[in-house]
């Protein structure tokens, strides 16, 4: 059994990590403020990363293992401080939001990233990409190079709290209809969503295994109009699975172009439509990122169809109201307004 600390861990991927290593037979700590709950089962410690004895509950134990969720170059660098040399192996969570350019189909680890958030910013800046940046090279830096840093891509699964990987299955299992389907040109669009738990579990094994340097931990890519074929078809299956009629919704073709001219949004958060990326070739790589190294280093990567039915069985027909991102069914009609004024295809 395995002695495991993890920094942070009352997120949803620090649930999601707190339940793989329990149900691996490991010992898991963490360590926060405690402003949400712990997943059962997880020796809890409460404290502000903030205040100078953050560490003192957990500093001086011999971990096999460290996890370390943080996007604030201080907290992780006074982290590495008080724990790194009783720590025998790290793990950084960073992000493939840490790289420099987005627009290269196939990039991996060797590409550079962004120039680091000074110390003068941390915790004033928003810029999420430099600041993880910033905490990869003090980790790497105090560790002398053994730490792993997992760079995972677009995270979904069930539970998603940004509504990204959720909204195309919980649409396609809404019987309300008709469903408003973007559509851009072969080649021009890509889906790319790593599974939280297959993400949590890489963590954990690839930690506990010692593997060192940069890993981009992403799914596997699909161009867009494939995805959402597979959110549908997830939703018929979990429709059957009910003893409900399989049902074939009316889809409205709605080309991305027309975003901006309605007022919807890319990727994510209020009127908008998830998983489409912003027009330009400054995202072209951006859902295309290598995870070759990630393979061979043992992560398991499900399928997108499982993913997305595991997403409508969680739900359990909530629909798509509560989530973050997406349309209203308001926005959504207005839209089908525009379309057809123009005359858009459906099918």
């Amino acid at each position: 059994m395995k002695q495991i600390l993890l920094l942070g861990g009352t997120g949803w991927l620090g649930q999601t990590l707190s339940r793989q290593v329990l149900d691996r037979g490991h010992a898991v700590t963490a360590l926060a403020r405690g402003t949400k709950p712990f997943a059962p089962g997880v020796s809890a410690v409460i404290a502000d990363r903030q205040a100078p004895d953050a560490y003192g509950q957990v500093a001086g134990r011999a971990w096999d293992l460290v996890i370390e969720l943080t996007d604030r170059p201080r907290f992780a660098r006074e982290a590495v401080r008080f724990l790194g040399t009783a720590a025998r192996n790290w793990v950084l969570v960073s992000s493939c939001s840490a790289y420099a350019l987005q627009s290269e189909p196939g990039a991996d680890e060797t590409a550079a990233i962004l120039e680091p958030l000074p110390e003068s910013e941390d915790g004033v800046s928003a810029d999420f990409g430099r600041a993880k940046a910033a905490c990869e090279l003090v980790t790497i830096q105090s560790r002398q190079g053994k730490a792993l840093v997992v760079r995972p891509g677009l995270i979904g699964g069930p539970g998603d709290p940004s509504g990204r990987s959720s909204y195309w299955p919980l649409r396609f299992a809404d019987p309300r209809e008709p469903v408003l389907v973007p559509w851009a040109p072969e080649g021009q669009a890509h889906v790319q969503v790593i599974d939280v738990r297959d993400l949590a579990a890489f963590i954990m094994e690839a930690g506990i295994a010692g593997e060192h340097g940069p890993i981009n931990a992403v799914g596997r890519v699909h161009e867009l109009g494939e995805a959402l074929d597979l959110a549908q078809r997830a939703a018929q299956r979990v429709d059957l699975s009910r003893a409900a009629p399989v049902r074939e919704a009316t889809c409205v073709r709605y080309g991305v172009e027309h975003m901006g001219l309605d007022g919807v949004n890319p990727w994510a958060g209020p009127k908008s439509l998830p998983l489409v990326l912003p027009e330009g070739s400054g995202y072209a790589g951006f859902a295309r990122r290598s995870g070759a190294r990630a393979t061979a280093a043992g992560l398991h990567r499900r399928s997108l169809g499982e993913t997305f039915e595991d997403i409508v069985r969680h739900a359990g027909g909530s629909g798509t109201g509560m989530l973050p991102s997406g349309l209203s069914a308001a926005e959504e009609t207005a839209v089908l307004g525009a379309v057809r004024k123009r005359g858009g295809a459906s099918g």
